[in-house]
């Protein structure tokens, strides 16, 4: 027997049930948690907002449901806790962890696709992306880009083919991140004659984006230094090094050790590959995890090749990864002392990645002390004529807070951020007050 034909009485429940716990786990993890850098930056203008805004970029995303969503948010539960915020991203990625499980459970069965979830839920190597609310625009786009995958995995017809269109374009109207998942779709149906004709649900979308583009995209702001003719010659490196710190990170390890694990997993395709071939479904996924890097190192790569080894790419990336290996991994054997040991290799695996969480969990409850302490030192200063109207409370946690204005504005109709939370950091609130009182007072 293999681990592929290993069935699992009420599979799905468990995943759900063990989903749970993770996510009520990822809740007392990040319940220090405030609003903090790129947040500041819808929250500060937030209340002009026009119907134009939503169709504005973040950064080079597009977020037209990011900014309805969170614009909801601001107008039901203001600023005064972050909880909902956190709960949203938590459903989020329980949405994921349940649709990944789907996706390979119909393609490696029962064991495997409980593997995959396990390892997807405690993602230390993806820890951006379960600690910080903001990032609930990825997760949506990773969750809507699932349910396009799984809505292709069967025979196509008219009914899913629109079906999968829609949650590709809900995907990127969260962010940019959809495109991955339109590159898998693309060639998924583009390799065989008798699919092509499905791409025709999606040009709809692609004009869609198009136009998009055309009249807001191509305004949005790019990382200082700016991208340059450069980041094409950097691209391909920039790439690799994303590729191996997300292989690396589906055990919770990174650095030069992801080099090693990205060899492994790139053998373990090759040997399923050539074995068994190559099926449309799997060439669309490796296609959408090259391009997610790709794309990105277009505008990033100036950054530094390591910056693609950032979290919040490494859990998209193992998205991708876990769904491409679960091929390899059905033909494992499920007999004698092989299950014992690939259970504790998942189990090792798990558990190296939890403590990975929770170590970065932990370093994460300094910088919310110090942007509590900015809070703070921002309401002592509201009423101070030595306050400077063009002050930076904090550049590092807070780029974004150029106006104190705008920040007062803000609390003074979503609510004030400090309810309920102590100033622990007073080096940080002392540096705060003298950032924003005049040099000449």
């Amino acid at each position: 027997m293999t681990a592929g034909d290993k069935r699992v009485p009420h599979a799905r429940a468990i995943v759900v049930a063990a989903g749970l716990l993770a996510c009520g786990a990822l809740l007392f993890l990040a319940r220090d948690g405030t609003f903090y850098f790129d947040e500041w930056t819808f929250i500060l203008t937030a209340p002009s907002w026009s119907l134009a805004t939503y169709f504005q970029p973040h950064n080079e995303h597009p977020a037209v449901l990011f900014r309805t969503v969170y614009s909801l948010l601001l107008h039901t539960v203001g600023l005064r806790s972050y909880l909902p915020y956190l709960g949203l991203l938590v459903a989020a990625h329980l949405a994921n962890v349940v649709l990944l499980f789907e996706l390979v459970r119909r393609r490696a069965g029962d064991l495997i696709g409980i593997a995959a979830a396990c390892l997807l839920m405690l993602l230390g190597a993806g820890w951006d992306d379960l600690l910080w609310a903001f990032q609930v625009a990825w997760l949506l786009s990773v969750a809507f880009g699932l349910g396009m995958l799984l809505a292709l995995q069967d025979p196509a017809s008219g009914r899913r083919l629109g079906l999968a269109a829609a949650c590709l374009l809900v995907s990127l109207a969260f962010s940019g991140i959809g495109l991955a998942f339109a590159a898998a779709a693309i060639v998924h149906l583009g390799l065989h004659r008798d699919t092509r004709r499905g791409l025709v649900w999606f040009v709809p979308v692609g004009v869609a984006l198009a136009v998009w583009y055309v009249a807001f995209g191509r305004f949005g702001n790019h990382p200082n230094p700016q991208p340059t003719a450069a980041n094409l010659l950097l691209d391909p490196l920039y790439a690799l090094w994303g590729l191996s710190q997300s292989a690396g990170g589906l055990i919770g390890e990174g650095d030069w050790v992801g080099i090693a694990v990205l060899v492994l997993a790139l053998a373990a395709l090759a040997w399923r590959w050539t074995r068994h071939g190559v099926d449309s479904f799997a060439a669309g996924v490796a296609a959408g995890l090259l391009a997610f890097y790709l794309v990105t190192g277009l505008t990033r790569a100036q950054l530094g090749i390591q910056q693609s080894g950032s979290s919040r790419y490494s859990y998209v990336a193992v998205a991708f990864w876990l769904i491409l290996l679960a091929d390899a991994a059905r033909v494992l054997p499920w007999r004698g002392t092989w299950r014992p040991a690939l259970v504790a290799c998942l189990f090792l695996a798990v558990f190296n990645s939890a403590v990975l969480l929770f170590e970065f969990a932990t370093a994460r409850t300094v910088v919310m002390e110090r942007q509590v302490a900015d809070y703070y030192a921002l309401s002592a200063e509201q009423t101070d004529p030595c306050l400077n109207p063009q002050g930076a409370v904090d550049r590092l946690v807070m780029p974004s807070e150029m106006h104190p204005a705008d920040y007062y504005r803000a609390v003074a109709v979503f609510g004030d951020p400090r309810q309920g939370r102590a100033l622990r950091d007073h080096s940080s609130f002392d540096a705060g007050v003298k950032n924003l009182r005049k040099a000449s007072c």
